[in-house]
């Protein structure tokens, strides 16, 4: 009984991965500093996953997205306690290749937090505005104002990013 058991778990657990890991990857990778960070915050995400995973609890990609929200929160804790080491990294950081990705990623950073995290849950994550309210828990019509106001200043940042480089030109 136990042992098949052991296998339910298993195949939940495995399904679950499958159908989740890379989307989980690349909520962290957009939110980190690198690879290596975002591999380390994906793997403590299905490690509590496979923990729950004995107890029965439910594995769907809204709750890994949650767990994973967590697990962000926690990192960004761990890394505000050492901000004297942050500030050190983010000299030695290489800069990232210029071009149209890399105007989107500024013009995206100058949004507000909140608008932010929404167009990033919605367009990058792939999330519904229903997952993204329960994510974020608020309301879906609450999400729609913010991805409404995010899409509407970055439109507005990207035109006067367009603009100020014309102008130096």
């Amino acid at each position: 009984m136990g042992e098949r058991m052991d296998l339910e778990r298993e195949k939940r657990f495995l399904a679950a991965h499958a159908a989740s890991h890379d989307r989980i990857y690349r909520y962290f990778r957009r939110r980190t500093d690198g690879p290596a960070t975002a591999e380390d915050l994906c793997a403590e995400v299905f490690r509590i996953a496979w923990e729950k995973s004995g107890h029965g609890d439910d594995l769907s990609a809204l709750v890994l997205f949650g767990m994973a929200k967590n697990v962000l929160r926690n990192h960004e804790r761990s890394l505000s306690r050492s901000a004297g080491l942050i500030g050190a990294m983010r000299l030695e950081r290489a800069p990232e290749a210029q071009g149209e990705g890399s105007a989107i990623r500024e013009s995206i950073d100058h949004l507000a937090p909140q608008e932010r995290e929404v167009l990033l849950l919605t367009y990058w994550d792939n999330l519904t505005a229903v997952e993204v309210s329960k994510l974020l828990n608020t309301s879906a019509t609450a999400v729609r104002m913010r991805l409404h106001r995010a899409r509407k200043e970055l439109s507005r940042i990207m035109q006067e990013q367009t603009v100020s480089e014309g102008a130096a030109e």
